[in-house]
């Protein structure tokens, strides 16, 4: 009796998309992030078992696999030339990463800094934008995102969003920032009762609250270098 399981038998925590997704990416073996990319092995072997048997004939090494052709991978049972291909593609996406350099973050650790990387963005906005700047212990910055935007005079902001993509993006310091379209630099009241709540915010989460500054096309006004925060 054939008592084969099929991925979609294992247990959940074996199956290679979910333990990835639980996981992450880096504790898959090659063999696993392959079988994602094919999909489905044959009747007699499933995804993960056909990825091992060929990388074992490639003495475990991608380099190798990389250097096969459609027909060398078509000659396993399971492989057409989709599956080949997307093999294929995936080595040579490999192979060009490998070529790039890394993305240069650009440093936001001032007020002068994020104003120089927010005006273009702001300068010819006729109502008012909130944006969040998520940064790492360097000030390297991580992410930014518009959360709300509304009318010319003020634009309603929930704390809570703010606090969830710093947490979702594991940033340690947090920087925000929001446009005049009036040029007028003197925050309102409803400014000031915000940074409060986001300073207390990110007191509670252990998140660094740099600064919050206020942007009109020509100059800024930060919360920071007036010693508020």
């Amino acid at each position: 009796m054939d008592t084969k399981l099929n991925i979609n038998q294992w247990a959940e925590e074996d199956r290679p998309r979910e333990k990835m997704e639980r996981l992450g990416a880096q504790t898959l073996s090659d063999a696993e992030l392959l079988a994602i990319l094919i999909g489905s092995g044959s009747p007699q072997e499933d995804a993960v078992s056909l990825m091992k048997r060929i990388l074992a004939d490639c003495n475990n090494n991608l380099n190798t696999l990389g250097k096969m052709s459609i027909h060398d991978l078509c000659r396993y049972n399971g492989v057409g030339p989709a599956k080949a291909i997307t093999i294929m593609a995936a080595c040579e996406l490999g192979k060009r990463r490998q070529m790039e350099t890394p993305e240069e973050r650009p440093d936001l650790g001032t007020a002068t800094r994020i104003y120089n990387h927010m005006h273009p963005v702001m300068q010819d906005l006729d109502t008012e934008e909130f944006w969040i700047l998520l940064m790492n212990q360097n000030f390297r910055l991580i992410k930014k995102l518009r959360i709300a935007h509304g009318g010319i005079s003020e634009v309603s902001v929930d704390v809570r969003i703010i606090i969830r993509e710093a947490v979702l993006c594991n940033a340690t310091i947090l920087a925000v920032c929001h446009n005049h379209p009036s040029g007028s630099l003197r925050p309102s009241q409803a400014d000031n009762d915000l940074t409060k709540s986001i300073q207390r915010a990110c007191n509670v989460m252990r998140i660094k609250f740099m600064d919050h500054v206020i942007i009109t096309d020509g100059s800024y006004y930060s919360y920071k270098e007036e010693g508020l925060i």
